[in-house]
């Protein structure tokens, strides 16, 4: 819980989930800061790492620029959602899980080298199951970084502008895996990255500030595990919006302290009619119904329907799979 952190761990948390620095020797730098030898920076996130408070220290890829990913979903019946779940989690491109309050109660979020890897994934799924899946693609995102601060006052969200695709090289793609992944936690780390991708430090520095520049990166630093930490009352919020009002209203929303991720997503005529997403993590549910509360309070959301699902368990949260995946 958050309130277990000792002060410099809630710095490390809360101070670099953003602009990590490219440097040979980052974990030197952010000591530096912290009044910490190098040694024990590295001890205390290797630590956090271990206990499951944080991900990584790494990167976030936007989504639909180095691979193919989407938001799906399933109505698992409560007597099978053991048996779904680690057959959902065993498909390599599965990368985050949750267990949701809602009659579509699993979801997961799937990754792959292209489209067609992912419509495979999908494909298996079904198969596997015997149940559908919605496979919710992304239209557009309003806002999608979810490093937020863990302290203090609920700030608003800033808008991120389009990636640069033309910045993106076909060789940046095992660059993009491996910080998917993490970095090593090690005096230089990107070091012993550039080595075990046949490269120089210097060229690997140099394309993730590229990368980065070029928004194909959204961040570069900690990646934290939020319901592990104390953020444990995390809803998803799904309004049933036309189209013609979804731009006005995420933008709107994605504005409003507290919702730390908006985006648009294809319907499902007749079975899912929602089109405008925004989560919410909260420490509480009454931290979250505020939040919620002043969402619908806005001029753009007047009198949308909506749907509330709260997470209730997370069964898998790892990076991103942008390299061609392997069948489970």
């Amino acid at each position: 819980m958050t309130q277990r952190l000792d002060q410099i761990d809630r710095r490390l948390l809360d101070d670099y989930q953003r602009d990590f620095p490219l440097v040979a020797r980052p974990f030197a730098c952010l000591g530096q800061d912290l009044g910490l030898p190098e040694a024990e920076v590295i001890a205390r996130l290797a630590g956090m790492q271990s206990r499951g408070q944080i991900s990584r220290v790494g990167a976030t890829v936007r989504p639909n620029t180095a691979g193919a990913s989407t938001l799906a979903a399933m109505s698992v019946p409560e007597d099978r959602i053991e048996e779904v779940a680690e057959l959902v989690n065993a498909e390599n491109g599965v990368n985050h899980s949750y267990l949701r309050e809602n009659q579509w109660n699993l979801w997961f979020v799937a990754t792959a080298a292209d489209g067609a890897a992912l419509a495979a994934q999908l494909a298996r799924l079904e198969a596997a199951t015997g149940l559908q899946v919605l496979d919710l693609r992304l239209v557009q995102a309003f806002n999608i970084d979810l490093g937020f601060a863990l302290q203090g006052p609920r700030a608003q969200m800033v808008r991120r502008p389009p990636p640069d695709m033309a910045a993106l090289c076909a060789s940046d793609r095992p660059i993009l895996q491996a910080l998917s992944q993490g970095l090593p936690l090690v005096q230089q780390p990107f070091a012993q990255l550039a080595e075990s991708l046949g490269q120089t430090e210097d060229h690997i520095l140099a394309r993730i500030k590229a990368l980065s520049e070029a928004e194909i990166l959204t961040r570069v630093g900690v990646i934290v595990r939020h319901r592990a930490i104390g953020w444990t009352s995390n809803a998803m919020v799904v309004w049933d919006i036309a189209t013609a009002g979804v731009a006005a209203a995420g933008n709107a929303l994605s504005a409003l302290p507290g919702i730390s991720l908006c985006y648009q997503r294809v319907t499902v005529p007749g079975v899912w009619p929602y089109a405008l997403y925004s989560m919410i993590h909260a420490r509480s549910r009454a931290e979250a119904m505020a939040v919620l509360d002043a969402a619908k309070a806005l001029p753009e959301l007047a009198g949308v329907d909506h749907s509330v699902l709260f997470s209730t368990r997370c069964f898998k949260q790892t990076g991103a799979q942008l390299m061609q995946e392997r069948a489970a």
